[in-house]
């Protein structure tokens, strides 16, 4: 489990691994990463009450480098990937060692059930658990079992991962899909397994969710820049959506300021529609049904869809670009996380 600034979150997630019941030997291994929110005294105290629980240091606080360190300091033969921002199902980890047997996987994963706390955070994990919200990849609501082309965190065979090179620690973001199109590309099955269920909460602020995804679009850039087609299609839809909206401004100015006038004014309004179609999707899973979803819930959904689309396709297009560099996802550095009951 990496972790950094969770001190709201840290205790639930570390809680629902310990109740895990598995025919076995259990350890968790806690990546900690220096935190300014009081996370690393939480840990302490985690790790101090149950000898399962352990901590390795992460200092330069990467996802990718913190999973190595925890997967190294491992001990047993079958690693499980776990989030601090995250809380496993009862039944999750005995369900998913069946699955890796049953399918002969060399990882196994389920869906992920975004959920939140206020409406804005609701109104993201409404976008997490549309497709529209998050392109339909398979952990984001998949209803078929089945071969897939990466698996949401992870129940992995510790000798296939050895085999391949672990995470690659030069990948901030993704790391996890390029992990799994290696696992793909050495003979080894990633599975998919809609019974498998793991809570998930979002960022809770308008600025964590803008960094996050803008950080995670020009990772995606980074990644289109190494393996190009491997990408599945739909990661190009976000930022085909920026260039369409730019193209839209583009042309409202140039008809505002009678540049195009005439038949081509005509011609060239056509760039409206999809724009037009896009809000009229929107504004359809904004209004829709759903238990618990209040109007100021489905007023901040009309706010969250765009802004995870075009910070994500905004950032594709730099990363595609430029590359990544040194990008991080500064949404979990300083502050604190609204606190959970």
């Amino acid at each position: 489990m990496p972790v950094l600034n969770e001190r709201a979150y840290l205790r639930r997630a570390v809680d629902s691994v310990l109740a895990q019941e598995i025919p076995g030997p259990l350890e968790l291994i806690l990546a900690l990463a220096p935190s300014s929110d009081g996370t690393e005294q939480v840990a302490a105290e985690l790790a101090a009450d149950d000898p399962r629980v352990r901590i390795v240091h992460n200092p330069d606080a990467d996802i990718p480098v913190g999973l190595n360190l925890a997967i190294r300091a491992g001990s047993h033969p079958i690693i499980v990937r776990v989030d601090a921002h995250s809380e496993l199902e009862p039944g999750y980890t005995v369900r998913a060692l069946a699955t890796l047997r049953r399918v002969g996987a060399a990882n196994v994963g389920g869906v992920m059930r975004a959920d939140g706390r206020t409406p804005f955070q609701r109104a993201v994990a409404r976008a997490y658990n549309s497709p529209i919200g998050l392109g339909g990849g398979a952990y984001h609501g998949g209803a078929r079992e089945g071969e897939a082309e990466s698996a949401y965190l992870g129940v992995m065979r510790r000798d296939v991962l050895e085999e391949v090179g672990l995470f690659d620690e030069s990948i901030r973001r993704g790391e996890d899909w390029e992990l799994n199109l290696r696992i793909r590309r050495a003979g080894h099955r990633v599975w998919f397994d809609p019974e498998l269920a793991v809570t998930y909460w979002p960022r809770d602020s308008w600025p964590r969710l803008v960094r996050q995804f803008f950080a995670t679009g020009r990772w995606r850039g980074e990644l289109v820049r190494r393996y190009g087609r491997t990408n599945s299609l739909r990661f190009f839809a976000p930022p085909a959506l920026v260039a369409t909206l730019a193209g839209a401004v583009l042309v409202g100015v140039l008809q505002l300021t009678r540049v195009l006038t005439g038949i081509w004014a005509w011609i060239a309004a056509v760039v409206y529609l999809p724009v037009l179609a896009y809000a009229g999707l929107i504004a359809v899973v904004a209004a829709g049904r759903g238990g618990g979803v209040g109007w100021r819930d489905k007023l901040w959904t009309l706010a969250v869809i765009p802004t995870m689309h075009l910070a994500w396709g905004a950032g594709f297009l730099v990363g595609t670009a430029r590359g990544a560099d040194d990008t991080v996802d500064t949404s979990r550095l300083g502050g604190r996380n609204t606190p959970l009951p």
